[in-house]
C-alpha cells in the first residue's frame, strides 16, 4: 500500500501510541491536540510524561492544534477522544470538507450519557452526509504503554464493509500490532466498552480484598452480561469470544496499567469515587459508561446484575462487600444465560 495521509484525532496516550505505529509504517501523520500549549509542547519535545511515559513521538509525525490542519487531505482519520467529548469533536469535523472515501476510525470506547448511542450512531448523526460504510471501529487489549514499547499486540477493526476494514489492516498492520478484521460495528464497539465497567468490578474485587476465585469468577459472568446487551443491536455473539470482548476483558481487569481497574481498586479500598478521581490526570471511560450501560439495560429489558452493582457502589454509596453478598445470594441457574 502507498504511503496515507492520516489524521489522528486526539493526543492522550492511545493517540500518541498509534500515531507512532502509523508513522513506523511510512505514512503521513498529523496529530491533533485541542489544548494549545499542550500541542506546542509536543511538537517541540515530542514526549508528553503525563500521559505515556518514556515514549517518544516519531520525529515525522506533525502535531498541530488546528483539527482543519490536521483533517485535509486525510485518507484515514482516527477518532481517539474521550466519549463525552466525542459528539463535539464530530461537529468540528463535520464542519471540514471530508473526502467520501475517507474512512473514520473510532477508537473511543464509551456510550453517550444522555442519547445512550454507541460512537458509531453519533457519527450518523452528526456527519449525515459521509457514507457509512466509511465508519470503522477499532478495539482489542491494547494497553497504550504496551503499544509504544512494540510489545506485541493484537486489535481488531470493524466495518460494515470488509473492504475498509482490510484497508485499515493493510494500512496499519505492523510486525507487533496485528489487526484482524471484522464486520461486526456494534459488536465490536459495545465489548469495547462495556469491558470497563467490568473492570471497575474487578478493581473493586483487589481493593476489597476478594480472591483470584472471584475475579475469574466475575469476567466470564461479565462476559455473559455484555453478550446479552449486545444481542440487542444485533450484535454476533461471537465477536465477544475474541479481541473486543473476552480479550478487552481479560488485559483490563488484570493489568496494572488499567484506569478503570484502578478506579475500582481505590473505591474497594475504602476512598470515594470524587477522591479517586480527583487524583488521575487520564479518563476512566467506565465510569461514564456504567451509568449509560445501566440506562440502556433498563430501557431494554437486559438483565445485568454486576453492572448494576458496579453503579449502585459508584453512584449510591453501596458497600463492595454487601455489593458482593448480594450477587452471590441471586437465584441460582443454567452457566449459560445469554
Amino acid at each position: 500500500m502507498p504511503n496515507l495521509d492520516i489524521a489522528i484525532l486526539g493526543a492522550g496516550s492511545w493517540g500518541f501510541a498509534i500515531a507512532n505505529v502509523c508513522a513506523s509504517n511510512g505514512h503521513r501523520v498529523r496529530l491533533w491536540e485541542f489544548d494549545k500549549e499542550a500541542a506546542e509542547s509536543l511538537q517541540r519535545t515530542r514526549m508528553r510524561e503525563s500521559v505515556l511515559k518514556a515514549a517518544i513521538l516519531n520525529d515525522t509525525i506533525h502535531v498541530t492544534n488546528c483539527l482543519t490542519d490536521a483533517v485535509k487531505s486525510a485518507n484515514i482519520i482516527f477518532l481517539i477522544t474521550p466519549s463525552h467529548v466525542t459528539r463535539n469533536v464530530l461537529k468540528e469535523l463535520a464542519k471540514n470538507e471530508i473526502d467520501s472515501n475517507t474512512i473514520v476510525v473510532s477508537c473511543v470506547k464509551g456510550i453517550e450519557n444522555d442519547s445512550l448511542m454507541r460512537i458509531s450512531e453519533i457519527f450518523r448523526e452528526e456527519l449525515p452526509a459521509h457514507p457509512v460504510e466509511k465508519f470503522a471501529v477499532l478495539s482489542g487489549p491494547s494497553h497504550a504503554e504496551e503499544v509504544s514499547r512494540n510489545i506485541p499486540t493484537a486489535v481488531v477493526v470493524a466495518s460494515t464493509d470488509e473492504k475498509n476494514a482490510l484497508q485499515i489492516q493493510e494500512a496499519v498492520n505492523t510486525p507487533t500490532f496485528r489487526i484482524y478484521t471484522s464486520v461486526d460495528v456494534a459488536g465490536v464497539e459495545l465489548g469495547g466498552a462495556l469491558k470497563n465497567v467490568i473492570a471497575i468490578a474487578a478493581g473493586i474485587c483487589d481493593g476489597a480484598g476478594f480472591g483470584d476465585n472471584t475475579k475469574a469468577a466475575l469476567q466470564p459472568r461479565g462476559l455473559a452480561e455484555i453478550i446479552r446487551l449486545g444481542r440487542k443491536f444485533d450484535a454476533d455473539p461471537h465477536t465477544f469470544s475474541g479481541l473486543s470482548g473476552m480479550g478487552d476483558l481479560i488485559v483490563t481487569c488484570m493489568s496494572r496499567h488499567s484506569r478503570n481497574r484502578h478506579v475500582g481498586e481505590k473505591i474497594g479500598s475504602g476512598l470515594s469515587l470524587d477522591d479517586v478521581l480527583g487524583n488521575m490526570t487520564m479518563v476512566a471511560e467506565g465510569v461514564k459508561t456504567c451509568r449509560s450501560t445501566v440506562e440502556l439495560a433498563k430501557k431494554l429489558d437486559v438483565e445485568m446484575p454486576i453492572c448494576f452493582e458496579v453503579y449502585n457502589v459508584l453512584f449510591a454509596n453501596k458497600e463492595p462487600r454487601m455489593a458482593l453478598q448480594d450477587l452471590m445470594t441471586r437465584d441460582v441457574k443454567p452457566e449459560v444465560w445469554f
